[in-house]
C-alpha cells in the first residue's frame, strides 16, 4: 500500500536534495492531483531553483493548467502534452475520454505563452499504436498545432504492447515513416522518439 504524502513531506523531500533539478509531474496523468502539485511547486519555487514539468493528457481544468504552465515558464520548465487522436471517437476508443478540453487547453498554452518561452515551454506527443493513429490522424494533429505555431516540438513515439495492448505489435517502421512524412508538411520540429523499438 503506497502511504499518503503531505505537501510539506513532498516540499522538504525536494528541497533537501542538493541535487534535485527538475520536478516533474507525470504516470497515468497529473491532472487529478493539480491542486496538490501546484501547492507543492510554488512553495519549492520559493526555497529552491528547480524546473517544473508536467506530461499529461491535457484534459485538467483549465484555471489549473494555466497555473501549471506559468510555473513551467517562471522555472524553464515544459509541459508536454501526449495528443492521443485528432479524430474525438478515437480519443474515446484509446483513452475513455473526450480529447475536446485537451486541444482547448494546448491551444490556450501555446497562445498565452510559447512565444515567450525560451527553451520551448510546450511540446507535444503522440503515441502511433498500431492499426489506429495512422498519418491521417497525424496529419490532422500536426496541421492543428501548426496553425497555432509551426515551431511547437511535436514527437511521434514508437508503440509497444503492454498492458491492455498487448495483443498490438510494435508500430511498423512504414507507419512512422508516413506518420512522420506527413507531420513534416505541417511542423518544423519533428522526431521520432523510441526508435531503438523499431524492427
Amino acid at each position: 500500500m503506497i502511504k499518503p504524502v503531505s505537501v510539506k513531506d513532498f516540499v522538504s523531500s525536494v528541497t533537501q536534495r542538493e541535487n534535485a533539478y527538475c520536478v516533474c509531474f507525470f504516470g497515468g496523468s497529473p491532472e487529478p492531483q493539480l491542486p496538490f502539485a501546484l501547492r507543492a511547486s510554488e512553495s519549492i519555487l520559493a526555497k529552491k531553483d528547480v524546473r517544473i514539468c508536467w506530461e499529461w493528457n491535457g484534459c485538467g481544468n483549465k484555471t489549473l493548467v494555466k497555473r501549471a504552465a506559468e510555473l513551467s515558464l517562471k522555472s524553464g520548465g515544459i509541459v508536454k502534452f501526449d495528443l492521443k487522436a485528432f479524430d474525438p471517437n478515437l480519443s474515446l476508443a484509446l483513452s475513455g475520454v473526450s480529447n475536446k478540453r485537451a486541444y482547448e487547453n494546448f491551444d490556450m498554452i501555446a497562445t498565452e505563452f510559447f512565444e515567450k518561452s525560451d527553451p520551448p515551454v510546450l511540446t507535444a506527443t503522440t503515441l502511433l499504436v498500431p492499426f489506429y493513429v495512422d498519418e491521417k490522424e497525424v496529419e490532422n494533429i500536426a496541421s492543428f498545432i501548426a496553425r497555432i505555431d509551426p515551431d511547437i516540438p511535436y514527437s511521434l513515439l514508437v508503440f509497444h504492447p503492454c498492458f491492455y495492448m498487448q495483443d498490438l505489435p510494435i508500430t511498423p517502421r512504414e507507419q512512422v515513416q508516413r506518420c512522420y512524412e506527413a507531420a513534416k508538411k505541417y511542423l518544423n520540429k519533428v522526431n521520432i522518439g523510441n526508435t531503438q523499438l523499431l524492427l
